[in-house]
């Protein structure tokens, strides 16, 4: 009875060793896709938001066309709409109106998210839905009945009631910002101020308050926005020109049937530098993880 062995695969010398190489340099390839493809797709995002920003510098410093058919590059733009136009005084009231609802709606939604966050009850649901459905509301519904109720206050035409206007639309949002970053600070830290003699109100400012920088720059962010590139309340309220903000100023320069786009755009440099200022003077303060091993 004979017997055959089955045959024996060669093995190549060192063979795992060189197939766990040959995958790790297969993920590595395609990990480096990955960054690439991240990489170009970012940058294409990145070039298209920033486009109209960088037309608008250019239009802002570009006159008018010579008999060449060429344009020439100077800043006369910016000296017609200084000349032309209070743009300082346009300026004034915006940045009036902006800071006063900014300082205010930060306050209310700093003091009113504390008990969002903390407390729980029928009341404080209560409050929050109606916190959400207020914001849900368009402002285009409550101007006109607003203004006649301002207007029978003596407010319209001022830059306080437009600033009133402006904490309340933005009011909503501050407090559901400041109750959710309230969420992320653990309430044990508060409860050994409280052991150590504090009182809620200490416990509030020294603990809460004091680690919720950057959920009051958020805030303060928002409002500050909202009120600064606001139109359509301002169109309704502001009827003096010596109280008219930016965005109605800038509307000083569309004609009917023509428009001169060199002084509208250097009107738009003007109110695009505070927002770029406040961000870059704001955003070092911004950080997370703070305090995630206090309790620890």
């Amino acid at each position: 009875m004979s017997s055959t062995a089955a045959p024996i695969s060669p093995v190549r010398p060192g063979g795992p060793v060189i197939a766990h190489s040959e995958r790790q340099a297969r993920k590595a390839r395609r990990e480096r896709a990955k960054r690439w493809t991240k990489t170009v797709v970012m940058t294409v995002l990145t070039l298209l938001i920033l486009a109209p920003i960088f037309m608008i510098l250019m239009l802002s410093v570009r006159s008018g066309q010579t008999a060449a058919g060429t344009y020439t590059w100077s800043f006369d733009n910016f000296t017609e709409i200084f000349t032309r136009t209070p743009v300082f005084t346009y300026l004034r009231n915006s940045l009036v109106v902006t800071l006063g609802t900014t300082v205010f709606a930060v306050i209310i939604g700093a003091l009113a998210g504390y008990p969002m966050s903390r407390l729980r009850g029928r009341f404080i649901r209560g409050y929050t839905l109606s916190l959400f459905v207020v914001q849900s509301l368009p402002v285009i519904i409550v101007v006109i009945p607003l203004f006649v109720v301002f207007a029978t206050l003596g407010l319209a035409d001022t830059l306080s009631g437009v600033a009133i206007i402006f904490i309340a639309g933005s009011m909503a949002v501050t407090c559901w910002m400041m109750a959710g970053y309230y969420d992320s600070i653990p309430i044990e830290l508060e409860e050994a101020a409280w052991v150590d003699g504090a009182t809620i109100w200490g416990g509030f400012v020294r603990v809460v308050l004091r680690n919720s920088y950057p959920g009051i720059l958020s805030a303060a962010i928002f409002s500050f926005l909202v009120a600064w590139n606001d139109y359509l309340v301002a169109t309704v309220f502001l009827r003096t020109q010596s109280n008219y903000t930016l965005p109605i100023g800038l509307q000083s320069f569309f004609q009917q049937n023509a428009t001169d786009w060199g002084p509208v755009m250097a009107m738009s440099v003007i109110m695009l530098l505070p927002p770029v200022i406040v961000f870059a003077v704001l955003n070092r303060f911004f950080s997370i993880g703070g305090i995630g091993g206090a309790i620890k």
